[in-house]
C-alpha cells in the first residue's frame, strides 16, 4: 500500500487541530442552526447535521488566525420566550396558530389568526416603505383605506412573503383576506358582523419572489371551526409560534395599565431575526411608493382610527424604525394595531387630549420593547447594543447618526470580536450627513456598561482618552453594552438597538432557501 502524500497528512493534522480548538471553546462546527419545528420546545437549541463539505470551509476559516477565533456559539434566547398572564391579555379577542403546509416541515404551525369580536374596531398601520411593497402590503393599505381605518381581523402566515409575485400575489392576498372575513361572520352575531366591505387585514413572511400555497391556506381557515379560536394564553402562544421563520422563539408580550379611569390591558406579537431595518409609515393614498419584520398589537382601549394611527406612526418611530440587524429593509414590513373598546372606557378622538398622550407613551414603551426582542434574537447574534445619540440639534439628526452607527459592518464585526474600536464609530458618525455640519471638538464617546459600573470614556470634546483596554475588554464580553455618543449640538437625542455581526449570521443567510 502506498504512503499517503505528505501535503495530504499534513491538511489531516492541520484540520484536527482545528477542529480540536473550536469543540474546547464551545463550537460544534459540524453543526449549524435549523429552524424550530411545532413538536420542540420554544427556546431550545436546533441543530442538523450539514455536510463534510461546509465543515470544512467553516473549518479553515476558522484555522485563518488561531484557534482563539473560532466561532463564538450564539447566546440562547430560551429565557426570552414568556407566557402572558390571563389577565393581562385583551379583552374582545380571539386568536390561534395552526399548521396549514406553507412551510416545508410537516406539522410547524404557520398560519395566524387574530379576530375582535367587538364591532367598530379601530385599526391602524405603519407599512414598508420598500419600492417592492408585497402584495400583502398593498391590500392592507387598500383594506383600511376603504373602511376608514375599521378592521376587526388580521390573517398571517410564515414561510412564504407573497413578495414580487405579481397579479397572482395580489389575487393571493385578497382571497385570504376574504376567507378571514368569513371565518369572522361565524365569529361574531350576525347583527354584529360588519357589512360592505372587508374587515380583515394579512400579512405574510417568508421567502421572496415566491407564490403561496394559497389552496392549502384556504383550506385551513375554511376548517377552522369558530370556538377552535380562544383568548387563552396556550392560543396565543400558537399564534406567536405561527409567525416565526429563523426566530429561535415566539414574541409574545402583555401588560395592563390605566387610561380614563379603567383598566386597560395591551397584547403584542412580533417576528423576525434578519433582514431587519425597517422604515415604515402610514398608508399612503397612492400605493407605488426577505425575513421580515411583522408585528400586531392589540389594545382593548377606546380609540378612534385617525388618532390611533397618530399614536401608531409615532411609537413606530421610536421602536420598530429604530432597529437594526443587518440594514436590510424587507419587502413586507407591518406592524398592525387593533382597538375594540372592550374595556368599557370612554372613546380617545383627540390628540391634544391627555389621555391619549398617555396612551401614545403607553404604546410607544411596549412598542419598543417588542422591537428589542427582535434584535436580541437577530440572527447569530452574541450581543444585544443601545446605540443612544444625544447633543443633536433635531430627533431626526439623532436618529440618523445612531442609524448609520448601528448599521456599521466594522462596528458590528469590532463588537463580536470584543474590539473596542471606537474609531469606527467615530468614522460612521462623521459619514452622517445632518441639518447642520458636526463640530469634531463637541463630540464624545463612551461605553456605558449595563451592570452599573462607571462609565468608560473614550473620546472627549475631539480628544482620545487614555482607554483601559482591559477593562474595555470585560465590558464589551457582556451581552448588553450601550454605545454613547454626544455631539455637543444640542438638546435632542434618540436610541437605536442593534446586534454584532457573526459567522452564525452568515452560515444562516448563507442558505436561507435550503
Amino acid at each position: 500500500m502506498p504512503p499517503f502524500h505528505p501535503l495530504f497528512m499534513c491538511f489531516v493534522i492541520l484540520l484536527f487541530h482545528v477542529v480540536f480548538a473550536c469543540i474546547t471553546q464551545g463550537h460544534v462546527p459540524f453543526q449549524t442552526f435549523d429552524a424550530p419545528t411545532s413538536t420542540q420546545p420554544t427556546g431550545s437549541g436546533f441543530y442538523a447535521q450539514k455536510s463534510m463539505h461546509r465543515a470544512l470551509g467553516i473549518a479553515a476559516r476558522s484555522f485563518s488566525t488561531t484557534a482563539s477565533r473560532c466561532a463564538k456559539p450564539t447566546p440562547s434566547k430560551a429565557h426570552l420566550a414568556v407566557t402572558p398572564l390571563q389577565e393581562n391579555l385583551p379583552k374582545g379577542f380571539v386568536v390561534t396558530g395552526v399548521a396549514a403546509g406553507v412551510k416545508k416541515k410537516e406539522g410547524v404551525l404557520d398560519l395566524a389568526l387574530i379576530l375582535s369580536k367587538q364591532p367598530n374596531t379601530s385599526a391602524a398601520a405603519c407599512f414598508t416603505r420598500n419600492a417592492f411593497q408585497a402584495a400583502p402590503v398593498i391590500v392592507c393599505q387598500d383594506v383600511l383605506q376603504q373602511t376608514s381605518g375599521r378592521a376587526n381581523a388580521l390573517i398571517v402566515n410564515s414561510g412564504c412573503a407573497n413578495a414580487v409575485t405579481g397579479k397572482q400575489g395580489l389575487k393571493d392576498a385578497w382571497e385570504m383576506v376574504s376567507s378571514t372575513d368569513s371565518l369572522l361572520s361565524k365569529v361574531m352575531s350576525n347583527d354584529s358582523t360588519p357589512k360592505g366591505s372587508h374587515s380583515s387585514l394579512v400579512m405574510s413572511t417568508g421567502v421572496i419572489g415566491q407564490n403561496l400555497p394559497i389552496a392549502k391556506i384556504l383550506s385551513a381557515v375554511r376548517d377552522l371551526a369558530p370556538d377552535s379560536l380562544d383568548s387563552t394564553p396556550e392560543k396565543w402562544e400558537s399564534a406567536a409560534q405561527a409567525f416565526m421563520t429563523t426566530d429561535t422563539f415566539p414574541k409574545l408580550r402583555a401588560r395592563t395599565f390605566e387610561l380614563s379611569g379603567k383598566e386597560v390591558r395591551i397584547a403584542g406579537i412580533d417576528k423576525g431575526a434578519g433582514m431587519i431595518h425597517p422604515d415604515m409609515g402610514p398608508a399612503s393614498p397612492a400605493p407605488g411608493l426577505h425575513a421580515t419584520l411583522l408585528g400586531v398589537i392589540a389594545t382593548d382601549a377606546a380609540i378612534s382610527p385617525p388618532v390611533l394611527q397618530e399614536a401608531l406612526t409615532y411609537a413606530v418611530n421610536r421602536s420598530f424604525n429604530s432597529i437594526s440587524i443587518d440594514g436590510d429593509m424587507s419587502t413586507n414590513d407591518t406592524v398592525v394595531v387593533f382597538a375594540n373598546g372592550a374595556s368599557g372606557m370612554p372613546e380617545i378622538d383627540d390628540i391634544h387630549s391627555p389621555e391619549f398622550h398617555k396612551f401614545q407613551q403607553e404604546l410607544t414603551a411596549f412598542a419598543a420593547d417588542l422591537a428589542q426582542l427582535v434584535v436580541r434574537d437577530g440572527e447569530g447574534a452574541t450581543k444585544f447594543v443601545t446605540v443612544n445619540v444625544r447633543g443633536a440639534l433635531t430627533y431626526e439628526d439623532a436618529h440618523q447618526v445612531a442609524s448609520k452607527i448601528s448599521t456599521s459592518a466594522l462596528v458590528k464585526t469590532a463588537l463580536y470580536g470584543e474590539d473596542a474600536n471606537w474609531g469606527r464609530v467615530l468614522a460612521a458618525t462623521g459619514s452622517t450627513h445632518l441639518s447642520a455640519p458636526i463640530t469634531p471638538n463637541t463630540v464624545s464617546v463612551s461605553f456605558i456598561p449595563t451592570d452599573g459600573s462607571e462609565i468608560l470614556p473614550l473620546l472627549k470634546n475631539g480628544e482620545p482618552e487614555k482607554v483601559d483596554e482591559d477593562r474595555a475588554k470585560v465590558i464589551l464580553q457582556k451581552e448588553d453594552l450601550e454605545i454613547r455618543v454626544d455631539l455637543g449640538m444640542g438638546n435632542e437625542q434618540a436610541s437605536y438597538w442593534t446586534c454584532d455581526f457573526s459567522h452564525e449570521y452568515v452560515t444562516i443567510n448563507g442558505d436561507y432557501r435550503s
